[in-house]
């Protein structure tokens, strides 16, 4: 039990190491991402087919980015302002 404590923090620390907002523009970026792969036709076949597992990441965030695309828009146009000006 107490090396799985370990490796956990371990890992919560290698994460934690990479700068949050780092963290917040590949997220949004891989939303974005899937949204886009959901409108292409043979894509969406390809990679959005699985709806669990690991595959299902991918159909989960092209949702996200769907049905939230106002809130995702605005919050990559703050996150841009964000890393072009005060950064």
């Amino acid at each position: 039990m107490k090396n799985q404590k370990n490796s956990f923090y371990s890992f919560l620390f290698l994460l934690l190491v990479y700068s949050f907002d780092g963290i917040l523009v590949f997220g949004l970026l891989f939303v974005c991402t899937c949204a886009y792969f959901r409108k292409v036709p043979r894509l969406k076949s390809w990679l959005l087919s699985e709806k669990k597992g690991v595959w299902g990441v991918f159909y989960k965030a092209a949702v996200i980015g769907t049905r939230l695309h106002v809130a995702v828009a605005l919050s990559c146009m703050v996150m841009a302002f964000y890393v072009l000006f005060i950064k």
